[in-house]
């Protein structure tokens, strides 16, 4: 079973590659990625610009960085081939997951959590490490609209981040964006999801993109 959406409603945890698969099928924006199979031998020249970033991706593994699973600024061919080798040595039968890595911007969290009495709800506040610094997030019960969707970001402590604050350029259009694909998933899918995380999406002057992407299925009663 490879369908991500069907993977989720049978309670079958997704692979980071698979959770991203997914946010793409509803407009969600993640970085340009190639997955290297298990049974690969060497690594084709990637279809977009180095550096890139090298992880392992699969459902077991959720805290890949803690694990060495993952492998920034990769400058060149040999460079991935090398840690490509690395990679399959220490993660047989695993796949990993080539990205264009992302520059710095502006750090936000997206999460959807199932709650017994409201179903799904979204969250969004900052990301990266500041996340749980500051736990500046604001919540709706899924579906939201855009209107619910800007509310949200003005409730923010760190509203000003994508107001221009200071010359930094995160666009609130882009976060809103990935807010309201997160909502669609959530009608569509919200019942079997007992959490997601997105973290970091990064956030610029023209676009959101999501670098991290972890989704935990309700069980099926």
């Amino acid at each position: 079973m490879c369908d991500p959406r069907e993977m989720i409603r049978s309670g079958l945890p997704l692979a980071e590659h698979q959770a991203k698969d997914l946010l793409a099928s509803y407009g969600v924006n993640v970085p340009p990625r190639v997955v290297l199979s298990p049974e690969g031998t060497g690594v084709s020249e990637v279809p977009f610009p180095y550096p890139v970033a090298l992880k392992v991706s699969h459902a077991d593994i959720l805290h890949k960085t803690e694990m060495g699973g993952v492998r920034l600024g990769i400058p060149d061919r040999a460079g991935l081939e090398a840690a490509v080798a690395d990679m399959r040595s220490r993660f047989p039968g695993k796949s990993l997951l080539v990205e264009a890595q992302q520059p710095p911007g502006v750090e936000a969290i997206v999460g959807l959590i199932y709650d017994a009495t409201f179903g799904p709800s979204l969250m969004v506040g900052l990301g990266g490490v500041l996340t749980e610094l500051y736990e500046d997030v604001a919540f709706r019960v899924a579906p939201i609209s855009e209107e619910d969707a800007r509310d949200m970001l003005s409730q923010l402590r760190a509203h000003r981040l994508f107001e221009g604050f200071r010359g930094i350029r995160a666009s609130r259009d882009a976060l809103v964006s990935v807010l309201l694909g997160v909502s669609r998933l959530a009608q569509e899918l919200g019942e079997h999801i007992e959490q997601m995380d997105l973290n970091p999406v990064i956030v610029y002057a023209d676009r959101a993109v999501v670098v991290d992407a972890k989704i935990r299925p309700r069980q099926p009663s």
